[in-house]
């Protein structure tokens, strides 16, 4: 996935004294999502990292620029299309009270199916492919809402697996998880990396996290890459500083950088 010249305003109905559109949140960004390798997005609160997700994802229109897959404009594939190649977890995501895990996991076949066909033997084996994967597949007859935060997030992790695309994208997935359910869901999202060479967007907000878990970090600040490559070389006190407005130590231990996020 390849981003080229990206603008977006966010609130359009702004203008300036000359009549242009104000608070722009992100101006200029271009660059290409490396393939099989798991790229994160960092920075400080309204940078533009979720407007930049969402314009990756089709849910935003960009003012200019365009977001391409494969060379072609995402913006004019119809949505079906898009979904067969591309999956999404949101920060927040709902489901009715009463559907099961494996129900759930079946809804990510949904691109590849129209409106009067059922699950055929093909779609079984994803949906039961994608349980396993992400080991959800004890829980397939419980209710989603009866499980865990741990538990539930990776049975949204599992329905987009069941979409079997190539690139899988991540809007703050460890968000409202206790410690333990972060790390094992890191390594997760690690291992479906590394097992099935899915490409992964995600955006933490964790540094150490950041660091640990991707091969690329993209650092936004007011709407702009300010830093974008491997964690260990582009997240420095300085680097640190300009996005976050805080300087903090990096310290290297086992070959890997650490942030010490205390003073």
């Amino acid at each position: 996935m390849e981003v080229r010249n990206l603008m977006f305003a966010y609130d359009v109905k702004t203008k300036d004294s000359r009549g242009k559109l104000a608070n722009k949140i992100l101006d200029g960004v271009s660059f290409t999502v490396k393939d099989q390798k798991i790229t994160t997005l960092l920075g400080a609160n309204g940078c533009g990292k979720t407007t930049l997700f969402n314009l990756m994802t089709k849910n935003l229109v960009p003012l200019r620029g365009k977001v391409l897959l494969d060379g072609k404009s995402i913006r004019f594939m119809k949505q079906k299309d898009f979904a067969k190649r591309v999956a999404i977890v949101h920060q927040n995501n709902q489901a009715a009270s009463d559907i099961t895990v494996e129900k759930l996991v079946a809804y990510g076949r949904t691109p590849h199916q129209n409106m009067l066909s059922a699950n055929r033997s093909e779609d079984l084996e994803i949906i039961q492919w994608a349980m396993e994967a992400t080991g959800v597949e004890d829980y397939r007859s419980r209710e989603v809402m009866s499980l865990s935060g741990g538990q539930r997030q990776r049975v949204w992790i599992a329905m987009a697996l069941a979409q079997k695309t190539d690139i899988l994208f991540l809007d703050e997935p460890t968000t409202y998880l206790d410690i333990r359910y972060q790390i094992e869901l890191l390594e997760l999202i690690c291992q479906l990396n590394q097992a099935y060479g899915i490409t992964i967007i995600m955006v933490l907000h964790d540094m150490n996290h950041a660091i640990y878990y991707s091969d690329e970090i993209i650092g936004l600040k007011d709407g702009q890459i300010l830093v974008q490559g491997e964690p260990s070389k582009v997240i420095t006190p300085d680097s640190i500083e300009e996005l976050y407005g805080i300087r903090l130590e990096v310290e290297r231990s086992g070959g890997r950088s650490i942030v010490s996020t205390v003073r």
